[in-house]
């Protein structure tokens, strides 16, 4: 698979970068969407220069200036990320406001992933408070009403990047640049395998069931994309947060998957070492989350 670069990003770095977030994106084939949306995405892809990650978070930094508060765009975003495989144009589509209803409901506690909400209610209600919460409810509900199939393209994490997520990848789709990136690229059809095959593997394993619960949350979400799609793990603004020989000995997906050969083979023990020492590692870097 022969991969572009993202060399129609913008090249000046805003004084402000955000550090924290880490994402799993899916760029679909163009012949993917429907009209007028082809088309939409078609025109876009030509533009000289296309918005970044970062810039997304920038503009939702700044949605929180208000008071009260913009907890969720009034408009869906036009923009997406963009990339070349094979000749094949792949469009991976923001959606954020879709993604800010998703991650309001995870802070509260309401949705997956979301046990009990990320952050205690007093300090959730200084930065959106409940009244802000409360349209964004009534907003979603009545928009998923009419648009009940819609999922969105990225997943994101803060200060951390999920365990499941390196299921998906090998070491030698890793790519790392110092100061600029990190991320795995794999084709849809690889990272589907790669999951349904760590899935046969934990279910047959003690002590594991959390892993293999989260995976097929991952699965089912895969399901619903082109099978002709990239898999995309983007360490985001980790690069800009973690220090460089962290980012450069890290080699997450192949412990990972270090663990997994170990578990089929039957030495649990050496299984669960490998993910305790990956949980650990992680566990570090999201603990950044309550600093103060």
């Amino acid at each position: 698979m022969t991969e572009s670069s993202d060399s129609r990003a913008p090249s000046a770095r805003s004084a402000l970068t955000v550090p924290y977030a880490s994402y799993l994106r899916v760029y679909e084939p163009l012949g993917a969407f429907p009209e007028p949306e082809r088309t939409h995405w078609s025109q876009y892809a030509r533009r000289p220069e296309i918005p970044s990650y970062q810039d997304e978070l920038r503009r939702a930094l700044a949605d929180l200036v208000p008071v009260p508060p913009v907890g969720v765009p009034v408009h869906e975003s036009a923009d997406a990320f963009v990339a070349e495989v094979d000749g094949v144009l792949l469009v991976c589509p923001w959606r954020t406001r879709l993604r800010a209803w998703l991650a309001l409901a995870e802070l509260a506690g309401a949705g997956p992933g979301g046990a009990g909400g990320q952050f205690p209610a007093p300090v959730l209600d200084v930065a959106l408070p409940p009244v802000v919460r409360g349209q964004a409810a009534a907003d979603y509900e009545r928009w998923r009403e009419r648009n009940p199939d819609a999922r969105p393209w990225i997943r994101s994490a803060v200060w951390q990047v999920p365990l499941r997520w390196f299921v998906l990848f090998t070491d030698d789709e890793r790519e790392y640049v110092p100061g600029e990136r990190l991320r795995y690229r794999a084709p849809m059809v690889q990272g589907r395998r790669r999951l349904a095959r760590a899935l046969r593997t934990l279910r047959g394993a003690e002590g594991f069931a959390a892993l293999a619960e989260a995976l097929v949350d991952v699965g089912r979400w895969l399901e619903e994309f082109h099978p002709g799609s990239m898999i995309e793990l983007d360490y985001g603004g980790l690069v800009h947060g973690l220090p460089e020989e962290r980012l450069a000995g890290d080699r997450s997906a192949a412990d990972l998957a270090g663990g997994l050969t170990a578990l089929r083979e039957g030495d649990e023990a050496a299984a669960q070492e490998a993910y305790e020492l990956l949980a650990a590692r992680w566990r570090a870097v999201r603990e950044r989350l309550f600093a103060n």
